[in-house]
């Protein structure tokens, strides 16, 4: 499945300019023979919003998952997207999935919230493990600081994860994540890591791009530089299979060994 991430911060603080930016990216991905868009962490409002979080948050089956759901079908490709989620008194930030026939397939809520400015803005999510089938794949979906603790994503290698979603908004001086935290949790989990960031300057935070699709060898399959850019790559399903035959990583644990963790 040709999968593309848009690289974007978008227009921060306007959801309309956004979907905007989304439908001409799912036009490009769609001529590209993309059959999933992923779109970065907050991608929907923009980041550093600061009390317009709560103003432009929005439940999973709202107005602009209605308009996603039709950019979807309208360009016959899945597109995975950040947004803030409300659920009552609650915010959440969340991303959904959402088939290329316009179907909800999958929300998560991320559960690792990183510093004062998330944890003052958001409620952190209780499911770890959200998965969803795309197009013969099993597609799980984290978002950024999940995905540096190894037991987020171990927890989605034992419960089949083919394709790990990860919208993110990465920023300086942590590029390391990106550069070589990614493509181990690829190898060492022996499934397909997609790492979409925003880019560039957006209130207190410098993004720092480097968007990149990692492969179960460990090998980065399409990597973005600093600025705004869509780039493409491939999961392959029989690479991905042929991988986790030769790798021993899940089939040689010993989970007896590792109570201590709990």
């Amino acid at each position: 499945m040709r999968t593309a991430l848009l690289q974007s911060s978008g227009r921060p603080g306007s959801v309309a300019e956004n979907l905007k930016v989304l439908d001409a990216a799912a036009g490009r991905a769609s001529a590209a023979g993309a059959g999933l868009l992923l779109a970065p962490e907050m991608f929907l409002t923009g980041y550093a919003i600061g009390d317009d979080i709560g103003r432009l948050a929005e439940p999973a089956d709202g107005e602009s998952a209605d308009a996603i759901a039709w950019l979807a079908a309208r360009h016959g490709l899945a597109i995975a997207y950040g947004y803030p989620e409300r659920d009552g008194e609650s915010v959440f930030n969340s991303a959904q999935l959402i088939s290329a026939d316009g179907t909800r397939l999958a929300n998560y809520r991320k559960t690792h919230l990183f510093g004062c400015f998330e944890r003052d803005h958001f409620t952190p999510g209780d499911q770890p493990v959200v998965q969803a089938e795309l197009n013969g794949l099993t597609v799980g979906i984290m978002i950024c600081y999940d995905v540096e603790f190894p037991e987020n994503v171990r927890a989605h290698a034992l419960a089949g994860t083919d394709l790990l979603v990860v919208p993110t908004a990465q920023m300086h001086p942590f590029q390391f994540v990106a550069e070589s935290l990614v493509p181990v949790r690829a190898w060492e989990n022996q499934m397909y890591v997609a790492y979409v960031n925003r880019v560039g300057q957006e209130g207190e935070f410098e993004f720092v791009g480097l968007s990149t699709l990692a492969g179960p060898d460990g090998i980065a399959r399409a990597r973005a530089g600093r600025a705004e850019e869509l780039v493409l790559a491939d999961v392959d399903p029989a690479f991905l299979a042929a991988s986790r035959e030769a790798n021993p990583y899940l089939k040689d644990r010993r989970p007896g060994l590792y109570g201590s963790l709990l």
